[in-house]
């Protein structure tokens, strides 16, 4: 059975059974509402702390922002800042599992303010004490009511829109109405019984979408474990295929590198891999005459997922914009403070694939092509390994407040000049670990679409897990 039969017939697993539309009909009149604000037992207000630890603020705790709201969804809580809080705030804010975090401050004109985000156990387990920023606010719900299943219903109503029409703005910042909001949407009253079964079926959809992103992560992380171990610890397959330094491959002092190298290789400049360095290209939001061409466009902020990528419209006459399957993408305007420049991503087939087949980047990032194809697996994690060392931090500048990275001066840097057999084995190990990380991605895709289909059809009633009408 193929990943994606199995992913569609997910529904009929957890037999769900749609409600005819007089059966709809029928349980709507025995349905019973309240507020939102009545099913809330506690309030939980943000603190952003301080940096560093100080006589006031000496408890560590790591905080939860609008920021955090989609990894930590999406079960990836690498990047929750760590701060320093009060005596106070250990004592009365620290979030337990079952939480809600509710950012009531920031989104965007087409980003409502109201995002929700659940605080499981794995998040507790994973960085001990958690608190929510300012801009946020946390809740736990009353007894007989299970947290997941308000998770859930406030998500739906989230989706559609509704947090749209509880918004003011305070210094050009957007802010939720969160009291308005809670008085005024209606949520109905289920036996807790029927809101865990519920719970259970959209859980069970999340909890395989959860496994196949940490399948992913080891993915990753095997992938850059491989690099690491041939072209840093030189332990590649040598003719006998045994590993190379290990069994007594002979290494020689490099005087341009100042480090040991292979006895037979070179060094290069890193712009000698590369055949074409092109910029990105916006495009527009809407087709015009000659500019009819529609594409998915890489910004900085998707390098990290690569996934649902913005649509927009370029030139017919800039087809040379276009990405290629093994390109490499590089963010050259951006980062943060404490983020470089230079973060990359990689066009795979399935990046390509699952978004539309035609990308450009945009007019922040850059694109390489190299002149072997098959270099490009060697590239990218090179330059990962780069840009995980801070080495990016050295090579920028800054235009109008915003960080460039000086790409060209960073590709006169000299570095090691890998047989072109060697490229091409390792090139072969790291394809097949990107085909089973993109079936993934193509099955985590399909899980979230049914999900969120199913999703309004189990909050409005119109379908069930085992349900019968008597239950009313």
């Amino acid at each position: 059975m193929s990943r994606l039969h199995t992913a569609n017939s997910l529904i009929k697993v957890y037999k769900l059974v749609i409600l005819l539309d007089f059966e709809y009909l029928c349980i709507t009149k025995c349905k019973k509402y309240m507020k939102l604000a009545d099913i809330i037992d506690t309030f939980i207000t943000g603190d952003w702390g301080e940096e560093s630890p100080t006589q006031d603020t000496p408890n560590a705790a790591y905080c939860v922002r609008g920021a955090d709201i989609v990894p930590i969804t999406n079960h990836n809580f690498t990047d929750i800042p760590q701060r320093y809080v009060c005596d106070r705030t250990k004592e009365t804010k620290l979030l337990a599992a079952g939480d809600l975090v509710i950012e009531k401050s920031g989104g965007s004109p087409t980003q409502s303010t109201g995002r929700i985000v659940y605080v499981s156990e794995d998040l507790i387990k994973a960085k001990g004490n958690v608190v929510c920023s300012n801009f946020c606010t946390a809740f736990r719900v009353k007894a007989g009511w299970n947290p997941l299943y308000v998770y859930y219903f406030w998500q739906n109503v989230y989706n559609h829109g509704a947090f749209f029409n509880f918004e003011g703005k305070t210094s050009g910042i957007k802010n939720l109405q969160l009291d308005n909001a809670l008085s005024a949407i209606d949520i109905e009253y289920l036996p807790l019984e029927k809101q865990n079964r519920i719970v259970a079926s959209l859980a069970s959809i999340d909890e395989k979408i959860k496994v196949n992103r940490q399948i992913n992560d080891n993915l990753e992380a095997m992938a850059k474990q491989l690099y690491d171990y041939w072209f840093v610890q030189f332990d590649f397959p040598n003719e006998e295929e045994k590993p190379y330094k290990s069994s007594g491959g002979a290494m020689v002092w490099n005087e341009e590198l100042h480090m040991n190298i292979p006895y037979s290789w070179n060094t290069c400049l890193l712009n000698d891999y590369i055949g074409s360095n092109n910029t990105g290209d916006w495009g527009f939001d809407e087709p015009a005459e000659k500019r009819n061409m529609k594409v998915g466009c890489i910004r900085g902020a998707d390098i990290v997922k690569l996934n649902d990528l913005p649509t927009r419209y370029i030139k017919d006459s800039n087809t040379s914009k276009l990405l290629s399957v093994w390109d490499i993408v590089i963010e050259v305007s951006g980062g943060s403070p404490t983020q470089a420049t230079g973060r990359s991503a990689f066009v795979t087939p399935g990046v390509l694939k699952r978004n539309g087949g035609n990308l450009t980047c945009s007019n922040f990032c850059h694109a390489f092509t190299m002149k072997n194809y098959k270099a490009s697996a060697y590239f990218f994690f090179m330059w990962r390994m780069f840009y995980d060392n801070n080495n990016m931090f050295n090579y920028e500048g800054k235009t109008s407040g915003i960080k460039n990275f000086m790409t060209d001066t960073f590709l006169a840097n000299k570095w090691l000049d890998v047989p072109t057999a060697l490229l091409d084995l390792f090139f072969e190990r790291i394809k097949v670990i990107y085909e089973q990380i993109d079936n993934n991605i193509e099955e985590i895709n399909a899980l979230t679409k049914q999900r969120d289909e199913l999703l309004p059809l189990l909050m409005n009633g119109q379908a069930s897990v085992n349900y019968h009408l008597s239950a009313c």
